[in-house]
């Protein structure tokens, strides 16, 4: 075996010893996932039978994606303008690196009070800890990132982050940080602290930000999906308002945005969800003579920050386009048997088999996206979930020869071609 060779299987091998050690045998993981999978199913079985035209909307939902992803510079530069026409900033970012740079810039001087919405994209960037370490204080304020945060982990699905912990784990870690005896029985209870908790650092935040599920690039307007109501008082109370959204996220018009929305929300696990927030600029009022003056209760300022990083090449490229219509409402992960047992252990950045493309095209790159994807059971179980009909165990395969190709193939499997680089 080569020195390379080696390094390969050293990666490979530990990356199996952590996922197996902290997901595989953990069995309180077992519990949250079991509770997680169940509620999951019955939410959207519910959701299904009271809107039975869910099933057509993929098809249309399909056809946005498809067409969004072919024509993606163009409709950045429709949404550069909207924007700007809005009285918002317009940011272009090519890399993870500038995206962090250009809002540490419009955050501005170290110690600001900065309050995040969920976002991926943000975790992919890694932007918290960045703006941690240019001396700002950061709080994650949706329940389940906030819950990641006070334990120093990292997301274990792209919808509900601590969809790993049990409820007791929950209202230890909630105990700690607010300094209160929770029951360990109760959800209520835990919800209701983080709620005092974090009511002080919305007021005093000056920054808010969050991601965006869709972007509508005729009126450069955001679409925003929550239950918790915390992106709504992140992008309303502060200052300032920054957006970070992956140039996947865009589509033509208003109606092709709430289409994706109402898609989205219906098989991510909400009959309805409580809040779609449509943001399209900063505050304004017009009611003083009917003109029109930026700066009401809301934010002054509004900053919207596309991220490239390498979205744009896979966009050209006819074997992974395809991972660019993911919606990121999380239901594969739901129906896939390594993630049954691992959660977010089964990934780097992103997880689940589409997490393995995304980390090794947009995240983290081929080398350590390599063990993501070969510990993909290849069952086929997340296409028939997605409501786009994204075929990632067809991408998984095609990006296995590459691997191959490349040598980031851990020896053992090399005799294994068949099973591992066939289709």
């Amino acid at each position: 075996m080569s020195e390379k060779e080696k390094e390969i299987q050293k990666i490979f091998n530990d990356y199996m010893a952590e996922i197996i050690a902290d997901g595989a045998e953990n069995e309180t993981l077992r519990v949250a996932l079991k509770r997680a999978v169940n509620s999951y199913r019955g939410n959207l079985k519910k959701a299904l039978e009271l809107f039975p035209d869910s099933i057509d909307y993929k098809e249309k939902a399909r056809k946005i994606k498809e067409y969004s992803i072919d024509h993606l510079e163009e409709l950045i530069d429709q949404t550069k303008k909207a924007v700007e026409r809005n009285h918002g900033v317009f940011h272009f970012a090519k890399d993870a690196d500038e995206a962090n740079e250009i809002i540490a810039d419009i955050v501005g001087k170290p110690k600001k009070t900065i309050v995040k919405g969920k976002s991926l994209t943000t975790e992919e960037t890694e932007l918290r800890q960045y703006l941690q370490e240019k001396g700002h204080e950061v709080w994650e304020t949706d329940l389940g990132e906030f819950l990641v945060q006070i334990r120093d982990g990292r997301p274990m699905h792209m919808l509900a982050p601590s969809v790993d912990l049990t409820r007791e784990e929950a209202a230890e870690l909630i105990s700690k940080i607010t300094g209160k005896d929770l029951p360990k029985d109760r959800i209520d209870t835990s919800v209701e602290a983080v709620r005092e908790f974090l009511r002080d650092k919305f007021t005093k935040a000056d920054t808010g930000i969050s991601g965006a599920n869709v972007i509508a690039a005729e009126t450069g307007t955001l679409f925003i999906i929550e239950n918790e109501g915390n992106i709504k008082v992140a992008a309303s109370c502060p200052d300032k308002y920054v957006a970070l959204v992956g140039v996947e996220k865009i589509v033509p018009t208003l109606e092709d945005a709430m289409h994706l929305v109402k898609t989205t929300w219906r098989f991510a696990n909400y009959v309805v969800p409580s809040y779609v927030h449509m943001i399209s600029g900063p505050s304004k009022t017009g009611d003083i003579e009917k003109t029109t003056t930026y700066g009401a209760h809301g934010p002054r300022e509004f900053h919207m920050v596309l991220l490239d990083n390498g979205r744009l090449d896979v966009a050209k490229n006819d074997d992974f386009k395809e991972l660019l219509y993911c919606m990121k409402c999380g239901a594969c992960m739901y129906e896939c048997p390594v993630f049954w047992v691992t959660a977010g252990h089964f990934g780097k950045k992103y997880p689940g088999g589409i997490g393995a493309l995304w980390d090794a095209f947009v995240a983290t790159g081929m080398e350590e996206a390599a063990p993501s994807v070969y510990s993909c059971a290849i069952c086929g179980r997340c296409k028939t979930r997605c409501p786009l009909n994204i075929d990632t165990d067809k991408m998984i395969k095609k990006l296995r020869k590459i691997l191959y190709k490349k040598g980031y193939t851990p020896a053992i499997l090399k005799e294994m071609k068949d099973t591992f680089f066939k289709g």
